[in-house]
């Protein structure tokens, strides 16, 4: 590939040509001395005393080349290293003009020129060599100073040849041309340049080479979960529309929930085969772990597939199920009333309750108080205290014991519910099935 100075090379080049057409055809025997440069046309003195015999190429517009903008852009990878270096693809657009202070002498050097871009379509690598040489003589003078570097452009080693191409341009084109150049208007024809290729030499990670592809084809069964009940005990019998508490265990009924390795998403925490309870294409069971919080969760079945030459092989994820949602609710052990104090009735004071699990100190956290059994004639009282944020221990921490400030409570007693997260905590009933537990005396 090309570096920057390929662009300046490849004027260069086409002018080392020019000049080699002009030295061999002896055409300063016909219009006299004659110049090759390389100028914008405002550069160039015109006039019946200032005009000189002038074969003048100007590089006038690049664009990018199409066959070649699809490499894409510099990559890197994760860590920011570079990993690749594609080419900047250019085609360059020159103007040859024919400059002259006699009669014919225009038509005559256009019609030179035009010749050896038609017999030289392609730049050859021995040409651009030869033409970018320092050593290289191509008028009276050396190549000057500061195009010395020029041989160092690497345009002969580029991949692709440079093609010289005729381009057609309207008359509109021409004027809008040359009236942004600002100079007068001299016998012109148009080339293209094509395919100039710059690429970076900064230093690129390359990955080691495939010492050996594995190629794994095996068909995949997709999970789906459809619904979700549960059980107190592993024996116990299976019971629907139930709230589920810590430590229950969950039964996932569906089709196609067998795999080679299965897992058992619950948010983030992942629960791996070997400890689940039962595994079948119908069913999964398996005990809630008492690190999943209570609140609203997303259950998912996952099933890997183990890829690579390793003992065991590594597992890759394979194909998951749907999300079904269910509902943990907290599980109160114990409540007291402590701190209390009474004005005229009413009670004020700090309700502790042991829940299980842990309550997060981000967890929203509602106490709801019923009035067991109410005087006769007279409305049951109700209550709700509600708490954002626990802060029990330092650092914070989850807590099991979540103390609950209460105020202006009637005496009396009362169902206790909590809720965690919208999740609320069950109640027990009697042989009459008439809710009796958990309850808390406010006196």
């Amino acid at each position: 590939m090309s570096s920057p100075l390929a662009i300046a090379s490849v004027t260069r080049v086409l002018k080392d040509l020019l000049n080699n057409r002009v030295i061999d055809h002896n055409i300063s025997d016909v219009v006299g001395n004659v110049k090759v440069t390389s100028l914008p046309p405002d550069f160039i003195p015109t006039g019946t005393s200032t005009e000189v015999s002038q074969l003048n190429l100007f590089m006038y517009m690049v664009t990018q080349n199409l066959g070649w903008r699809n490499q894409g852009f510099p990559s890197h990878n994760s860590s920011g290293d570079r990993i690749s270096n594609p080419p900047l693809a250019l085609d360059l657009h020159y103007l040859l003009t024919a400059y002259g202070s006699e009669e014919l002498h225009h038509e005559i050097l256009l019609g030179y020129g035009m010749q050896l871009f038609h017999e030289v379509p392609v730049l050859t690598k021995d040409s651009i060599r030869t033409a970018l040489a320092p050593s290289t003589t191509v008028t009276a003078g050396t190549l000057p100073p500061e195009l010395q570097n020029l041989s160092t452009s690497g345009l002969a080693d580029q991949v692709e040849q440079i093609k010289i191409t005729p381009e057609t341009l309207n008359t509109e084109e021409l004027s809008r041309l040359w009236t942004a150049f600002g100079a007068k208007y001299r016998p012109n024809a148009a080339y293209r340049a094509t395919v100039v290729l710059i690429e970076s030499t900064k230093s690129t990670k390359s990955a080691l080479p495939v010492r050996e592809r594995l190629i794994y084809t095996k068909p995949f069964h997709q999970p789906v979960i459809q619904k979700i009940s549960s059980k107190t005990t592993l024996t116990g019998p299976i019971l629907e529309n139930q709230k589920i508490i810590s430590g229950d265990y969950l039964i996932l009924n569906g089709i196609q929930l067998k795999g080679e390795i299965v897992s058992i998403l619950i948010g983030d925490l992942e629960i791996i085969q070997s400890n689940l309870i039962s595994l079948s294409d119908e069913q999964i069971t398996f005990q809630i772990p008492d690190t999943v919080p209570a609140g609203i969760h997303g259950v998912q079945v996952v099933h890997s597939i183990p890829i690579g030459l390793g003992s065991p092989p590594i597992a890759h994820k394979g194909v998951s199920s749907n999300v079904h949602a269910f509902v943990l609710s907290p599980n109160i052990t114990s409540i007291s009333f402590i701190n209390s104090t009474n004005l005229n009735g009413f009670f004020s004071g700090t309700i502790e309750v042991t829940v299980a699990p842990e309550v997060g100190i981000d967890q929203r956290i509602v106490l709801l108080l019923n009035e067991l059994n109410p005087t006769p004639g007279t409305i049951a009282q109700a209550y709700s205290f509600e708490m954002l944020g626990i802060a029990i221990s330092s650092p914070p921490a989850p807590n099991t014991i979540i103390p609950i400030p209460i105020n202006n409570v009637q005496e009396g007693t009362y169902l206790v519910r909590l809720q965690i997260d919208g999740a609320e905590s069950p109640l027990q009933t009697d042989a009459s099935m008439f809710y009796n537990s958990p309850t808390i005396d406010i006196s």
